[in-house]
């Protein structure tokens, strides 16, 4: 199966369950780094981007860690999308040669395709919270194409 190549998304949902498993204690990202089997290096990046979204806290020191800002059911994941990826696009799209008419159109509609995939995703994204995630099947597959 093919891996994707930016995997913070999951990263950052999964750290914000790990905080809403266990509110109101402050987690270190070395011990954070665990469970989604990174490196706390790599936490602390990508709790960075949730901290300036406003969705977790952070404090220094010995007794110190990574914090929800709020309850875990007013976080849904279309934030943590949005503060991890800001606006860079969903699908691969490449810039082609100035000069090539044909690419210039195909890349002006790649964008746009981009755009309604991006806010169809955001969308869907938006129902689900990172405490509907810690729910066992809260997040059940929807049929395809019926």
């Amino acid at each position: 199966m093919a891996q994707p190549t930016n995997t913070q998304f999951a990263v950052g949902v999964h750290l914000l369950t790990l905080l809403a498993g266990d509110p109101g204690r402050w987690r270190d990202s070395q011990s954070l780094a665990v469970s989604p089997a990174t490196n706390p290096a790599h936490v602390r990046r990508v709790l960075g981007r949730l901290r300036a979204a406003g969705l977790v806290r952070s404090q220094p020191g010995p007794h110190g860690g990574w914090m929800l800002t709020r309850e875990a059911e007013s976080i849904d994941l279309s934030q943590v999308w949005v503060a991890l990826n800001h606006e860079d696009p969903v699908l691969g799209v490449h810039v082609p040669q100035p000069d090539c008419e044909v690419g210039q159109r195909v890349h002006r509609n790649l964008l746009a395709l981009d755009r309604r995939a991006r806010d169809a995703m955001l969308a869907e994204l938006t129902r689900t919270t990172v405490a509907d995630v810690l729910r066992e099947d809260a997040v059940a597959p929807t049929a395809v194409g019926v």
